[in-house]
C-alpha cells in the first residue's frame, strides 16, 4: 500500500506529522517518501542514495559561518519570509540512515542578508534513530553574485564533517551563480502554507 500525498493540499505541519506517523515506506513517489523518484506529481528527485551518483558534493563554507551555533530547529521567529520546511534524511553509502548525526544549518533572510552577530537563521540539530532531520526556515533570498541557497554542514559520530549548500529548482539566477551545482537541487515542492523542500545527504 503507499499514499500518494497531494502536499498542495496540506500545510507543512501536516505532511511532516505524516511522514513521521506514518512511516516514510507507506508515501508512495511523493516528495516524502524515502527516496524522492520523479513522478508525474513531483519535480526531479534530488539525487538518492541507490543511485549511481556517489556521495553528497561538497561545496565551500562561505565567509558566514559562525561557530558554535545553538541546537535549533526552528527558524521561523527569526525572520518573515516564505516558510519552507527542509527535510531528508543522512545516509551512508550503503543507503542505512545514520543516526545521532549533527545536521548543522545557516543561510541569509528574505533580504539576501546574514545575521553576523547573533543566530538568526543559524542552528543545528541531531538525526533521529531513522536518520531523519527536518528544520522549519523560510526562503533566503539571492545577493550579490549568487542564487538563493541554504549553507549545511554534516557530521556523523566518529566521521568527518561534510560541508556543502543546497539549490532551489527554476530559479533565474542559478546558472549565474558560479558555485551553483545541479547534483545539489533540492526537490521543493508547494505546501498550502509554503514550500517542502527535500534532501538526502549521503556520506562517504
Amino acid at each position: 500500500m503507499t499514499i500518494d500525498l497531494d502536499l498542495a493540499g496540506l500545510s507543512r505541519r501536516s505532511a511532516l506529522k505524516g511522514w513521521f506517523a506514518a512511516g516514510s515506506a507507506l508515501i508512495g513517489n511523493s516528495i516524502l517518501s524515502p527516496v524522492s523518484y520523479a513522478s508525474d506529481r513531483t519535480l526531479p528527485a534530488t539525487p538518492a542514495c541507490g543511485e549511481d551518483i556517489g556521495p553528497t558534493r561538497s561545496m565551500t563554507e562561505g565567509p558566514f559561518y559562525s561557530q558554535n551555533p545553538p541546537e535549533k530547529r526552528n527558524f521561523r521567529n527569526d525572520a518573515d519570509g516564505t516558510p519552507v520546511t527542509l527535510l531528508g534524511y543522512v545516509l551512508n553509502t550503503a543507503c542505512t540512515p545514520i543516526a545521532n548525526a549533527i545536521v548543522d544549518l545557516w543561510h541569509a533572510d528574505s533580504d539576501g542578508r546574514y545575521d553576523n552577530q547573533g543566530f538568526n537563521m543559524r542552528g543545528y540539530q541531531r538525526t533521529d534513530g531513522q536518520g531523519r532531520y527536518y528544520f522549519d526556515t523560510i526562503r533566503p533570498a539571492e545577493y550579490a553574485g549568487r542564487t538563493p541557497h541554504y549553507h549545511v554542514k554534516i557530521t556523523p559520530p566518529n566521521g568527518r564533517t561534510l560541508t556543502t549548500q543546497l539549490y532551489f529548482p527554476d530559479e533565474p539566477r542559478n546558472e549565474l551563480d558560479h558555485l551553483f551545482d545541479s547534483a545539489l537541487l533540492m526537490n521543493v515542492h508547494p505546501a498550502s502554507d509554503g514550500e517542502i523542500g527535500r534532501f538526502d545527504f549521503v556520506l562517504a
